[in-house]
């Protein structure tokens, strides 16, 4: 089920914050005077930035995927694989949708180059989009976010309907290290496939008439549609997955920290409460009654619409 959190941010951007920096470098490709090179930017200078756009995003993901896992849910607890997939990528839309200017604003930063730069910081970069070029603007590729979430999803249910099969067991025994494996697998299979719009994307967000070199985009183009066809054009079809390594080389330790911290916390609630042996499995204390009743489900769908949750301990 928390495949489907793949889209959310959390509390280890600094870490993995350069290679990201190269990623949104290498599919701007910012040109110069006929010549193909990148702007000089240190690798933590817009960290700051980056940290406004994954905090906010893991709040907002967390408090939308609650509400979306509850219409999910049918009358007795259970919600199904896909349907939980479902509700982790509406969220993420969701949560993406209302932080987008700032992850455009992001981009804006990395390539820009620092010789001469075009933006002092984020609130300065906010204000001088939003009078040169409007408020839409701030949402230019947002639908490739929309329609980049379709093979997200296909390939996080293509994954996680395998996983049992890949480890000849089934998931509630999984490991820490096997949880990490499963997150980093996920990961690259759902970022690949939807790696051309996150392509495609960058280059919307960098392209600007009011930027030297229009923003430095190694290619022009009037729309999304015509992006595509002018980065085939002259890369060839390879050309939408430029960047694709140093995005991998990302997923790995965000998505695997991200995951086994999650998970590992999880265990240890569970351990506390006296549902499990131990917070390094997941087998389950004897004679304790694990069944979600009623009364149960009722509070915990009241829980996420006002996060008020009565406590009670296991049901001997």
């Amino acid at each position: 089920m928390y495949l489907c959190w793949l889209k959310g941010r959390g509390c280890c951007s600094s870490p993995v914050y350069p290679v990201s920096l190269e990623k949104a470098s290498v599919h701007v490709c910012v040109g110069v005077g006929g010549r193909t090179e990148k702007g000089t930017v240190p690798p933590y200078l817009a960290n700051r930035e980056f940290k406004m756009v994954a905090c906010p995003d893991s709040e907002i993901l967390g408090g939308t995927i609650g509400r979306f896992v509850v219409m999910f849910t049918d009358d007795l607890g259970h919600i199904s694989q896909w349907s939980s997939i479902m509700a982790g990528s509406l969220a993420g839309m969701v949560s993406t949708i209302v932080t987008y200017p700032t992850d455009l604003i992001k981009t804006r930063l990395i390539v820009q180059n620092m010789l001469e730069p075009s933006y002092r910081g984020l609130l300065h970069a906010f204000s001088t989009i939003y009078q040169q070029e409007g408020f839409l603007a701030l949402y230019r590729g947002v639908s490739l976010t929309v329609v980049g979430a379709l093979p997200f999803s296909a390939g996080s249910l293509l994954v996680h309907m395998n996983l049992e099969k890949i480890w000849n067991g089934p998931r509630d025994q999984f490991s820490l290290p096997q949880n990490f494996a499963n997150v980093c697998l996920a990961a690259a299979v759902t970022q690949t496939l939807s790696f051309p719009f996150e392509t495609v994307k960058r280059k919307m967000q960098a392209q600007s008439p009011y930027l030297p070199h229009s923003g430095g985009v190694d290619v022009h183009f009037s729309g999304a549609v015509d992006c595509f066809r002018q980065i085939v054009k002259a890369q060839g079809i390879l050309g939408l997955w430029n960047g694709l390594t140093a995005n991998l080389l990302k997923i790995a330790p965000y998505f695997g920290i991200m995951f086994s911290t999650f998970e590992f916390c999880k265990r240890i609630c569970l351990y506390q409460n006296g549902y499990i042996l131990s917070p390094l499995s997941y087998k389950l204390t004897p004679g304790v009654d694990q069944s979600l009743q009623p009364q149960e489900l009722r509070e915990l769908k009241k829980f996420f619409k006002t996060r008020k949750l009565k406590s009670k301990k296991p049901t001997l």
